[in-house]
Formats: structure tokens, C-alpha cells, sequence
């Protein structure tokens, strides 16, 4: 933590933040949102997931898998929004760390946190009713096989729904964008950003699952914005403001708004 003081009351910050098509998320604190941030806003992308990965559908109790985690925040949404049983995995955030934040949280007995890597995950074959990840799945998910070894955690007809940063429409040839490439240069994982139509291509013809939605969110970039701009100025972390302030500068750089958000449904066969 750093000596970095937030700035704005609570009230403006609900008033800056509030989005219409986010009733779920607007409800959570906006200081505990801030702080447990790892990146875009991880509440408002899995509420924009929600409707395509049929989590209303769910029946109480259910079992889901929350894949790249981070901090948990996601988990916690899960269980206070949907009444599942959430396993909540990372590899970057220790589980004992995610264990006090989810008790915090009033949901310590509907998500367990565990410590783990994407590809060598230590649960059975079809014990999920759905697998969700936001933010973390292009880290890991886009190598052809890696999807068909996933999708055997779920239970025959389960869902897996993933929300990634990416592209517009894919890149033509070896080059990044002109007007973004600076960025490329400096962070090689955006090469893991790819089109829903990429996305949707990957999937399909893995053969493990049904592609039910791969979309783009429209003016995903505003959100994108808007959100980095508010860590920047209130987290008091200042290693987050510094990422935060970085995706500001990556926000005005990218004039042409190639950058945004992907979500990808598909239904184990």
C-alpha cells in the first residue's frame, strides 16, 4: 500500500460509476470494487456475461467454477447474486488471501478459494454445472488444445463463458496497429488479444462445445476508460494507479478503438 489519499467522496464515485445496464453491480461498495481491482471492471464484464451464460437459469446451489479469479470479487458476485457454490481459482492471488476476502464478504461458505494453475486443475471430470472467467482466459485459453480438456470439468450440457480483452477484428499480417504499436512493443501479451470471430473459430472447431455467443461490447472502450481513469486517481495502491494510468494512456492511444472487450459462450456437447 501507499501514501496515496482517494480524492472523491463515495457519493461521487457512485454518481460517476453508476451504469444503467449494471443493476447488479452498482449495488457493490465502489471503494471495495477500487481496491480489489486487477485490471477493467471484473463486475461489470460478468454482469454483461450473465444473460449469455444463462446464470439465472442455474438452480441454487449449483457448482461454479470461477477460473483467474484474481482477488475474488467475481466469486463473491457469483454466490451473493445467483445463490451457486462458487470454486474460486487463481494463480496469482494466494487462496488463504482470497479465504479472508470472501468471508469479509458474508459468502465464506459458498466459495472456496483455490490455488491453481489453468492447465493442471485438480477436479474431476464433469463436476462443474458452469465454468466462468473474466479478464484472465487469453492468458492461458488459446492454445487449440486447451479448451477440450476444460470443458470436461463440466457437466454434459454446462456452459463455460469467458469475457477477454480483444480485438475488434483481427489483425491482417504480422503487425500491430500503426497507431498502437508502441504498446505492442512494450507488452507482447497483447498478441493474446483476438476478435470474437477468432475466438469464435477456436472453439468451434475444437469440437468440445456448442458456440451459443461470441460478441463484441459496443463502446467497450468507454467503459474500459472510464474505469482506468477512476483507479488512477482512487486506488491507493499506487502499483495499481500506475497500471491504471498506463491503460488511460492505451485508451487515448487507440484512436481508432480496436481495443474492447470479447464474450464467448459455448455449451459442452
Amino acid at each position: 500500500m501507499s501514501d496515496i489519499t482517494p480524492s472523491a467522496s463515495s457519493e461521487d464515485l457512485v454518481q460517476r460509476l453508476t451504469q444503467s445496464r449494471c443493476p447488479r453491480s452498482n449495488g457493490y461498495d465502489v471503494r471495495w470494487v477500487i481496491e480489489n481491482q486487477m485490471g477493467p471492471n471484473a463486475l461489470w464484464l460478468l454482469e454483461w456475461l450473465a444473460p449469455a451464460l444463462g446464470l439465472d437459469r442455474l438452480r441454487p446451489g449449483a457448482r461454479v467454477l470461477d477460473l483467474g479469479c484474481g482477488r475474488a470479487m467475481t466469486s463473491v458476485f457469483l454466490a451473493k447474486e445467483y445463490d451457486v457454490q462458487v470454486t474460486a481459482a487463481d494463480l496469482w492471488v494466494k487462496a488463504d488471501e482470497n479465504a479472508v476476502r470472501v468471508a469479509e464478504a458474508g459468502v465464506g461458505d459458498r466459495v472456496l478459494p483455490v490455488y491453481a494453475e489453468a492447465h493442471d486443475l485438480p477436479f474431476g471430470e464433469g463436476t462443474f454445472d458452469a465454468i466462468v472467467s473474466v479478464d484472465a482466459y487469453q492468458y492461458f485459453g488459446t492454445n487449440d488444445l486447451y479448451l477440450p480438456t476444460l470443458a470436461r470439468l463440466l457437466k454434459p450440457g454446462g456452459r463455460i463463458g469467458i469475457v477477454v480483452p480483444a480485438l475488434r477484428e483481427e489483425l491482417e499480417g504480422d503487425d500491430p496497429p500503426a497507431h498502437l504499436k508502441e504498446y505492442w512493443e512494450k507488452d507482447p501479451g497483447f498478441w493474446a488479444f483476438h476478435s470474437p470471430a477468432w475466438w469464435r473459430r477456436l472453439w468451434t472447431r475444437s469440437g468440445a462445445v456448442t458456440v451459443e455467443t461470441a460478441d463484441w461490447l459496443e463502446d467497450g472502450w468507454r467503459d474500459w476508460l472510464l474505469w482506468s481513469e477512476v483507479c488512477a486517481e482512487e486506488s491507493s495502491s499506487e502499483f495499481m494507479a500506475d497500471m491504471a494510468r498506463w491503460s488511460v494512456d492505451l485508451m487515448h492511444a487507440d484512436v481508432e478503438h480496436v481495443l474492447g472487450f470479447a464474450r464467448v459462450v459455448g455449451r459442452r456437447k
